[in-house]
């Protein structure tokens, strides 16, 4: 069977906050987050305003490349 190229595509999207703050923060993770999003009306990268249980407030996650 061929695949067929879908419009919806898996994401993976990552806190910002977490992402190396500088040397002297201790990090003790990486908030990800797995979603769907749909190729053809979002193009570009998906930004969302998820909660991450490291920095213990809402922050914006965004999508990284798999």
């Amino acid at each position: 069977m061929a695949k067929r190229k879908d419009a919806r595509v898996t994401v993976i999207l990552e806190c910002n906050g977490c992402i190396r703050n500088g040397f002297k923060r201790v990090s003790t993770g990486i908030s990800r987050y797995i979603t769907q999003k749909n190729r053809h009306n979002t193009p570009s990268q998906l930004e969302l305003r998820k909660f991450c249980p490291y920095c213990y407030k809402h922050t914006i996650h965004r999508e990284i490349k798999k």
